[in-house]
């Protein structure tokens, strides 16, 4: 008695599905896949199509199957859901008909091996099943091709409406796609970018964001960067921009996206915070949490290359008087000249810091002794006996300044502050323009870290 096609892939489904999952193993998305899931589609399109053998079809209906041109029902039959799955899980177009030959292949094999001298029926329901087959394939295609035309499309209004800067370069570095908001900034022509690498434009960042851009390469995966331009357009300063490749379907890099976004304004606001977090508002110096900080560091620059460090600290002498008897603005006006004065005074790489109220205080690196302190304080006091032409009449003050060594005196930034505080109120004592040395035999006065 012959086997119906039908009935014979219903009971041998099992069989023709193990064959399935080792072909599905070697589709790169599918692996990514739930297994069961994958292994119940399957099933679902094979009992399908014996369920298809099964229906009456006359001549004319049977060619134009085998075509891939038969009528489908209402709605979407199970191939045109199988190509829009398939689509939006990221098959190829390869991966997705691939699956289809994978069951034929099963079904035959395993039909040939029981029945190794089909004829008559038998062979015509093989026919039936290869139309079915081929139907299927026609109307996941044409699914498939429907979703990724729509999807090209919104990709492309997405691309043209973005006000990010998206761009795509060839391995090379060079433009083979520019979005309009790309020709903006850097006020080209789209045409005139296509080609050229930001080598060619004469970029400033152009040799990072090119050694960048091969990492990615090599290592396919993304990386985030951070540069400051200024584009011919004049937009922007500062940029965030991030690198992705694009794998083809053999996980190859056949080309990088680049996706730009100005920070300008952000990054000035953080910029703006941190600096009123870490400056004295009125004189624009170092304030006493930066002060500590570059200590800090100079403390350990100091121990790695033995070097000595001095600290000073100043407190100026008559400032009082001159805020109570000539009022708070005048007072806040001589804050801020002695800060330029003292910053006159010293190196760019010193640090000079308000503390608050009248106190500053003073990093020197790379001191040798007292003679090199002595000499910078010398010019300190000078520099501020010269009278303030901030009132009505000149305004006269001196200054009381302490020293710490390091790593003499003291081996942490806040000791340092400390001995050169207790230094400095030791001068203080000792009338006005004096300079102190910490000295430990001395008894501590006030502290102020």
């Amino acid at each position: 008695m012959e086997v119906r096609l039908s009935n014979f892939i219903r009971a041998e489904i099992e069989p023709i599905l193990e064959d399935w999952e080792d072909f599905a193993e070697t589709l790169l998305h599918a692996r990514h896949m739930d297994q069961i899931g994958l292994r119940d589609h399957a099933k679902h399109m094979l009992l399908v199509i014996a369920d298809d053998l099964d229906i009456h079809q006359s001549e004319a209906e049977q060619t134009t199957k085998s075509k891939g041109l038969g009528s489908g029902a209402e709605g979407a039959s199970w191939a045109e859901l199988h190509g829009g799955d398939r689509q939006t899980s990221g098959f190829s177009v390869m991966e997705t008909a691939s699956e289809f030959r994978a069951l034929r292949a099963s079904v035959v094999k395993h039909w040939a091996n029981t029945n190794p001298t089909a004829a008559g029926q038998q062979i015509e329901e093989l026919t039936r099943f290869h139309e079915a087959i081929d139907q299927a394939v026609a109307e996941s295609l044409e699914q498939y091709t429907i979703l990724k035309e729509l999807e090209t499309r919104l990709f492309g209004a997405v691309l043209v409406a973005s006000p990010d800067p998206i761009y795509v370069l060839d391995l090379e570095g060079r433009f083979i796609y520019a979005n309009q908001a790309t020709a903006s900034l850097f006020a080209l022509k789209t045409e005139a970018i296509i080609g050229k690498s930001t080598y060619d434009f004469g970029f400033s960042f152009a040799s990072n964001f090119q050694r960048h851009l091969q990492k990615v390469i090599a290592k396919q995966s993304t990386y985030r960067g951070q540069l400051t331009h200024t584009f011919a357009s004049g937009q922007g300063e500062r940029f965030e921009y991030l690198l992705a490749p694009v794998l083809d379907e053999h996980q190859h890099t056949e080309a990088i996206v680049c996706i730009f976004r100005d920070v300008t304004e952000r990054a000035l606001a953080e910029e703006k915070i941190w600096h009123n977090a870490h400056h004295d508002l009125l004189t624009g110096l170092p304030n006493r949490r930066l002060f500590l900080d570059r200590l800090n560091q100079e403390v350990k620059h100091a121990k790695r290359s033995s070097l000595a460090l001095a600290v000073l600290f100043m407190d100026l002498d008559g400032f009082k008087e001159v805020n109570d008897s000539l009022g708070h603005e005048v007072g806040d006006a001589l804050l801020a000249e002695v800060a330029e004065r003292l910053s006159d005074c010293v190196r760019e790489d010193d640090t000079i810091a308000r503390l608050g109220g009248d106190e500053f205080t003073m990093i020197l690196a790379g001191t040798k002794d007292r003679t090199d302190v002595e000499r910078v304080v010398r010019t300190i006091i000078d520099s501020l006996a010269v009278p303030f032409q901030i009132a009505e009449k000149p305004v006269r003050i001196s200054v009381s300044i302490g020293v710490s060594f390091y790593p003499r005196d003291a081996s942490t930034p806040v000791a340092m502050l400390q001995a050169a505080d207790q230094a400095m109120y030791k001068a203080k004592e000792s009338g006005s323009n004096h300079l102190c040395f910490f000295d430990r035999s001395d008894k501590p006065g006030r502290h102020s870290a």
